[in-house]
C-alpha cells in the first residue's frame, strides 16, 4: 500500500502491531511458550479468543497470519452464511494443496448458528485452516462443543490505564502514528492524556479513534497540541461498554443485584445508569427490582414490593428518560431496605417436600364441606372457625400427618421481620407448636 494511501486509513487500523512484542497487553498470553507463541512459530492449532471489544483479537489473527507467511482471510459472524464459509474452506484446500496454509479468522463468531459452526467442524478437525475465532460472548454459551473441544480458548482482558498510556505515546511518536498536514507531530495535554485514557475504558480501538478525532479539532483550531478542549470537541460522551445480547448484560445485571442485596446504594445506581445509558429495556430491570424485593428483602420491609411494582407501573406511563427516576427510586428503597431470605427459604423448603412426595391427605376437618354428600365423608367435622377463638387464633391440626410438625418459615430480627418473628411466636404457642422443630 503507498504511504499516501495508508494515510488515509484510520488511526486504529495504521497502527496495528505487525508483530507480537508490538501488541499492547495480553502479557499473561504472550510468554516463551505460550499458545500465541506457539500459533505464530507455525504449530497447527485452532484458538477461540474471547474478552471484550478493543483488546486485540483482530490484531492477534493478524499478527499470527504475518508471523507465518500464511494466507489471511477475515470473516464476519454478522455478514457471512453457510454459502461464504463454505467457498472460504474450498479456497483454503486449494491453497494448501500448493503448500500454502490459511488463516481463517472469524470475527463475532457467536453470531454464527449451529448449521454455521458445523460447516468449520471438519476444517478445524482436519486442520485445513488454523482457525482463529474472536467473541465477546463465554464461548460454553455460544459456541457448539464439539468445536470448542477441539480448539484452545484464549481469555483476553481488557487493557489497563498503563497500557492505553503507552498506546497513545505510540499514536504520538510512531511513523505510522499522527501528524498534522504539513507532517509535524502532536503534542498531548496531560488533561486530555488523562480524559482520554479515562473515555477508552480498556479499549484500544477507542482511545486511538478519539484521539484522531481530537487531533483533527486540535488542528482545525490551528494548533498542533492536543488540549482537553479538543477533546471535548471531538468527544460527546463515553461509549459505555455494554451488550445488551452479550456478556456484559448478564454480568452488569448481576452486579446489579448483588450490589442491591449488599446494601450498597450507590453501586446499585452506578449499575442502573450503566445499564440505561446502554440501551438496556427499563422494563426488564423493573421486572429485576420486583423478583429482588421478594427474594432478598421479603417481609423485613414488605412495602419494598409495592414500591418496585408501582416503578414498573410508572415505567409502563411514563416511559424514559423521566422512568429513570422511578427506578432510582426503587434502587434507592431496595438498597436501603432490611434484607431478608426467610420467605425464600421457606417457599424453597415447602416445595422441596413437596419435590419429595411428602405432604399426605388434607386433615378431614379442613376439607370442602360445601357440597352435597361431603358430611357424610366426615368433611368439615370439627373444624374450628378462627374468629370463633381470642386472638383469631384456633388451635388445630392444619398440615398433612406426615408434615404435622414442619417449620418452614424463620423470621429474622432485621426490620419489620423482627415484630412478626415475635407475633409469630406467640402465634404458634396459641396453636401447640412453639416447641416444635
Amino acid at each position: 500500500m503507498s504511504g499516501a494511501a495508508h494515510e488515509h486509513l484510520p488511526l486504529a487500523v495504521r497502527l496495528r502491531p505487525r508483530t507480537l512484542e508490538e501488541i499492547v497487553g495480553q502479557q499473561h498470553l504472550l510468554g516463551p511458550g505460550s499458545p500465541l507463541r506457539r500459533l505464530a512459530d507455525g504449530q497447527p492449532m485452532s484458538v477461540f479468543l474471547w474478552g471484550p471489544p478493543g483488546v486485540g483479537k483482530t490484531t492477534i489473527a493478524s499478527v499470527v497470519s504475518r508471523a507465518t507467511n500464511r494466507r489471511f482471510v477475515e470473516l464476519s459472524g454478522v455478514t457471512a452464511g453457510v454459502k461464504e464459509v463454505r467457498a472460504e474452506l474450498d479456497a483454503a484446500k486449494r491453497e494448501l494443496a500448493r503448500g500454502r496454509g490459511t488463516v481463517l479468522f472469524v470475527d463475532e463468531v457467536h453470531r454464527f448458528n449451529k448449521a454455521q459452526q458445523d460447516v468449520l467442524l471438519p476444517a478445524v478437525e482436519n486442520r485445513l485452516v488454523t482457525l482463529i475465532a474472536a467473541t465477546t460472548e463465554n464461548p460454553s454459551f455460544s459456541v457448539i462443543s464439539p468445536l470448542l473441544s477441539r480448539s484452545l480458548l484464549l481469555t483476553l482482558k481488557p487493557l489497563t490505564d498503563d497500557d492505553i498510556t503507552g498506546l497513545l505515546e505510540r499514536a504520538l511518536t510512531d511513523e505510522r502514528g499522527l501528524r498534522t498536514p504539513e507532517g509535524d507531530p502532536y503534542t498531548l495535554a496531560t488533561d486530555a492524556r488523562a480524559t482520554l485514557v479515562r473515555l477508552a475504558g480498556g479499549d484500544a480501538r477507542r482511545s486511538l479513534t478519539y484521539l484522531e478525532e481530537a487531533a483533527a479539532s486540535a488542528s482545525a483550531l490551528g494548533s498542533t497540541t492536543i488540549t482537553g478542549e479538543a477533546v471535548e470537541l471531538a468527544v460527546d460522551r463515553a461509549a459505555l461498554r455494554y451488550d445488551r445480547d452479550g456478556d456484559q448484560h448478564y454480568d452488569v445485571i448481576s452486579a446489579f443485584i448483588k450490589s442491591i442485596r449488599g446494601s450498597d446504594v450507590d453501586a446499585g445506581l452506578h449499575y442502573l445508569a450503566r445499564m440505561l445509558e446502554g440501551g438496556e429495556d427499563p422494563r426488564f430491570i423493573a421486572r429485576r427490582l420486583i423478583i429482588l424485593a421478594s427474594e432478598d428483602i421479603g417481609m423485613a420491609a414488605p412495602s419494598v414490593l409495592t414500591t418496585c411494582v408501582a416503578a414498573a407501573q410508572a415505567v409502563q406511563l411514563i416511559g424514559m428518560p423521566e422512568g429513570r427516576l422511578t427506578l432510582a427510586h426503587a434502587v434507592v428503597a431496595c438498597a436501603t431496605a432490611p434484607k431478608s431470605n426467610a420467605v425464600t427459604t421457606a417457599i424453597g423448603a415447602a416445595s422441596a417436600d413437596v419435590q419429595a412426595g411428602r405432604g399426605g391427605a388434607v386433615p378431614a376437618h379442613l376439607r370442602d364441606a360445601h357440597y352435597a354428600g361431603a358430611k357424610q365423608h366426615g368433611h368439615g367435622q370439627g373444624y374450628r372457625y378462627a374468629h370463633d377463638f381470642p386472638h383469631g387464633v384456633a388451635s388445630q391440626q392444619y398440615l398433612p400427618d406426615d408434615l404435622a410438625s414442619a417449620r418452614y418459615y424463620t423470621p429474622t430480627d432485621h426490620g419489620n421481620e423482627a415484630l412478626i418473628a415475635e407475633r409469630l411466636g406467640a402465634i404458634r404457642a396459641l396453636l401447640g407448636r412453639a416447641d416444635d422443630g
